[in-house]
């Protein structure tokens, strides 16, 4: 068996997913390959990925896609982009309809093979809250670690807030995170992706 094969044959989770509003069964989406120059840690896959089995098919892969100036055929490219979230599994809902956190036991059990498997890494984007802490440990809040991009960038880590809906109003309260950080993010992308 591969790696692939066990991440996505993983039942850990099980029993805390049966517990939640969604009362779902795991289903791990795991997207990545050896040869893989970026990775896209995300958070943890959406009811839309839990349904399609693939990252990012809703309206926050949009955002995201659009941020990072990356084609739908780029983004899908596993031989060139790592999509693997701090939880493979989509962790369900709250009795009120939130969003669960990923559970912190899929990132112990999963990550370090995975990232041990991606020798080629030349940029890593940590996309949320539980990405940032574990890529950029005690660099702060959200907000405040995306301030600092340029320190993280310098090491080849980008911290960006969640596409989701949500931080609509966060992007528009920080307009340099469109003028500034977002064309130095694409040109980063295309130099770690292009270059021999």
């Amino acid at each position: 068996m591969t790696l692939h094969d066990d991440i996505r044959a993983c039942t850990a989770c099980a029993p805390r997913f049966a517990a939640t509003a969604t009362a779902h069964a795991p289903r791990p989406v795991a997207w990545f390959a050896p040869a893989a120059r970026l990775l896209i840690a995300g958070q943890a896959p959406g009811a839309r990925v839990h349904a399609s089995g693939r990252p990012f098919t809703d309206p926050s892969g949009d955002r995201l896609r659009d941020w990072t100036g990356l084609t739908m055929a780029e983004f899908y490219d596993t031989s060139r982009i790592a999509i693997v979230p701090m939880a493979f599994c989509f962790p369900g809902y709250d009795a009120k309809g939130a969003d669960l956190p990923p559970p912190p036991l899929c990132a112990r059990l999963w990550r370090k093979p995975v990232l041990d498997s991606l020798p080629d890494l030349r940029l890593i984007l940590a996309v949320g809250g539980a990405a940032m802490r574990w890529h950029l440990p005690g660099a702060g809040s959200v907000s405040e670690t995306v301030a600092n991009w340029r320190v993280h960038a310098g090491r080849g880590i980008w911290p960006l807030p969640h596409p989701s809906w949500r931080n609509t109003g966060w992007v528009r309260r920080n307009p340099w995170f469109a003028a500034d950080l977002l064309p130095e993010l694409r040109h980063a992308i295309r130099a770690a992706l292009e270059s021999p």
